[in-house]
């Protein structure tokens, strides 16, 4: 079974990096640009996990998250962001990982390999 990623982010050379890279590593991934339509598709869909830019035109990440974990909760989310500033956020402290923007993401895959198994096993411990 493919785990089922969103990824949301308004720059389209980052979103499609993004993709890319997680499609290579085997994830079912689809994408939104912004937060209305990241949160159409977690309304009709069912994610394994979602990768959220914070710093976004409309509305920005920190309001995303406040209401993905409100329409799914215990959903992972992965804040991925240029900006290390909004760490300090408290908004921030509710999603599951906060990681900076990087060439090869390798710290981006490895959590989400991380953050993936972790919900796997408490669904099969439910």
């Amino acid at each position: 079974m493919k785990h089922k990623i969103l990824v949301v982010d308004d720059e389209a050379v980052a979103l499609l990096s993004c993709q890319k890279q997680l499609e290579a590593e085997g994830y079912a991934v689809n994408v939104a640009g912004n937060g209305p339509e990241a949160l159409k598709q977690v309304k009709e869909n069912r994610f394994d996990l979602v990768v959220l830019d914070i710093k976004m035109p409309q509305m920005d990440g920190m309001d995303i998250l406040g209401k993905l974990t409100s329409i799914r909760p215990g959903m992972p989310v992965v804040l991925y962001t240029a900006y290390d500033y909004y760490r300090d956020n408290f908004m921030s402290w509710a999603a599951d990982a906060y990681i900076m923007k990087s060439p090869g993401d390798k710290e981006l895959l490895a959590k989400i390999k991380e953050l993936l198994r972790g919900r796997f096993r408490k669904e099969m411990a439910a």
